[in-house]
């Protein structure tokens, strides 16, 4: 039987079917453009939307992929439009002394938000998983902020989806020659920042699992002589919403030890990566006694044998449902 061209429209359940299969890479797209999984979540909706409205109108001249990638892309530019760009604290300013007087809450606009794994990493091939996760790193993610918007786009087209730049040509409606100008001075962004779009890492072995294992009983037992030996001398924390971030091992115990001391006694569970790194929902002993409070996700980044960073994201109302994590442990 012969299949009816794309130009026909297909029936309300098949459609939705077409447009359902690639909302989990317009996902990753979208939030590499945005640094918020909420944010990106709402612009893959608008582009379904927008594509189940206009798909009488698609001429089957490029791949509905195509197509889609280019709504997305409007989409995210739209919602850019005069907009501040999300930083992780180390993009603020310098780090300081870990004491209460240098922590200012800004807005959550304000900050790269953490996104689960399984919204934006597509089943299938290992080496396309590997490189889908590689591509969402909250460094890499925040390095992208950097760039205006368009350049941005280009970057992730070209750089991490490997598009032509004709094919980005096409999508953004320009020349072969204005996307190429494109890309090289956001190449040119990213190597003064020292990033690259595709920086590989060694997947989590036996090993560090071992030392994320010690890492959490550690942290539970608040036990610095442990600590000690799974965190880098040089490791660094961030506390989003505050701005404060610390460099050094030693200033991150000053911090636990000190103005965060009433963390002594949490419990740590782990759950799924984050940014395609460990992740783990800490909850505090309640104030009543009674069971513990969520207090913050920690996203940990592992490299060497040791953990080199921890970022403890706080809005614990948004993140742990994201993440599947309870709203509370019974004691």
């Amino acid at each position: 039987m012969q299949k009816a061209p794309l130009t026909a429209r297909p029936d309300a359940a098949e459609l939705e079917s077409r447009l359902e299969e690639h909302r989990a890479e317009l996902t990753a797209y979208c939030y590499r453009m945005l640094g918020s999984p909420f944010e990106a979540e709402d612009a893959v909706q608008e582009t379904l939307i927008r594509a189940w409205r206009s798909y009488d109108r698609f001429e089957g001249r490029a791949a509905l992929r195509s197509w889609l990638y280019r709504i997305a892309t409007n989409v995210c530019l739209d919602m850019l439009n005069g907009r501040e760009r999300r930083a992780r604290p180390m993009d603020l300013g310098p780090a300081r002394e870990p004491v209460e007087a240098n922590l200012n809450s800004l807005p959550e606009t304000t900050w790269i938000q953490p996104v689960p794994d399984g919204l934006v990493v597509p089943e299938g091939d290992p080496a396309e998983v590997a490189i889908a996760r590689e591509t969402i790193r909250l460094a890499l993610v925040a390095a992208l902020q950097h760039l205006p918007p368009r350049q941005r786009a280009v970057l992730i087209l070209c750089e991490v989806l490997r598009w032509k730049a004709t094919e980005v040509a096409e999508l953004l409606d320009t020349s072969v020659a204005s996307v190429n100008s494109a890309l090289q001075r956001a190449r040119a962004t990213f190597e003064a920042g020292n990033v690259r779009a595709s920086d590989p890492s060694p997947p989590l072995d036996e090993a560090d699992r071992a030392l994320l294992a010690r890492y959490v009983e550690a942290f539970e037992q608040y036990d610095i002589e442990a600590l000690t030996s799974v965190i880098q001398e040089d490791a660094t924390q961030s506390m989003p919403p505050y701005d404060l971030w610390l460099s050094g091992r030693d200033d991150i115990f000053r911090w636990w030890f000190g103005p965060g001391i009433g963390c002594r006694g949490s419990r740590v569970i782990p759950t799924v990566a984050a940014n395609g790194s460990p992740a783990f929902g800490q909850y505090k002993p309640s104030a009543t006694g009674d069971g513990y409070e969520p207090w913050a996700l920690q996203v940990l980044e592992v490299l060497g044998g040791r953990i080199v960073e921890l970022t403890f994201f706080l809005d614990t109302d948004t993140l742990f449902p994201l993440f599947g994590l309870p709203a509370r442990l019974d004691a």
